[in-house]
């Protein structure tokens, strides 16, 4: 028994494929879609995954509402395996919602992280403690020039008000002095 499983990141929108083989791909036998899962048997500890669908090995879609292992042909409008432009009504076949010895893949999605980062667990992604320490100063860095940079730009900000006021008190006291000298 092999499925491929996928697995969909909904906050980042990546996903990911991996293969399930023997022992682990028993425990996902009989499951229906909308079950969840404990993400360990992927490898993928603290997270959990929900069943959102898949396919058999002749290329149909596992349907929700069809019940059993069976592939029936069903009256259709729309929908999982079916994507009418006009509004017709046909027979389509689909498998039921339960996983069997021949479904070939499962689509799920994560319903519940774990406290490492899915590519760090799933090998894609490796993290040194050297860089990551570099990291972090270079990111620790970068917050301060920002800060110090603010703090110019605040300070110039401060100087251009000061210039301004200053011009239009001149030009008060100019507009007053021509008053005064018309007056006159």
């Amino acid at each position: 028994m092999e499925f491929k499983v996928v697995l969909s990141d909904p906050k980042t929108g990546k996903s990911y494929q991996r293969e399930v083989k023997d022992e682990k791909a028993k425990k996902l036998n009989n499951l229906i879609v909308g079950n969840e899962f404990d993400g360990s048997i992927l490898g993928l500890q603290g997270y959990k995954l929900i069943i959102t669908g898949g396919s058999d090995k002749s290329g149909f879609p596992l349907k929700k509402g069809v019940h059993g292992i069976g592939s029936p042909k069903i009256l259709m409008t729309g929908g999982v395996g079916y994507n009418p432009k006009e509004v017709v009504r046909r027979r389509k076949r689909v498998r039921g919602e339960r996983i069997a010895d021949d479904v070939a893949q499962v689509n799920t999605k994560i319903s519940r992280y774990g406290r490492e980062d899915i590519e760090i667990l799933l090998g894609i992604k490796k993290e040194e403690p050297e860089k990551a320490g570099e990291e972090k100063k270079a990111v620790e860095a970068s917050k301060e020039t920002e800060a110090k940079t603010e703090a110019v730009e605040e300070e110039a900000k401060k100087e251009e008000k000061e210039a301004k006021t200053e011009a239009k008190e001149s030009k008060a006291e100019k507009t007053a002095e021509t008053e005064t000298k018309e007056e006159k």
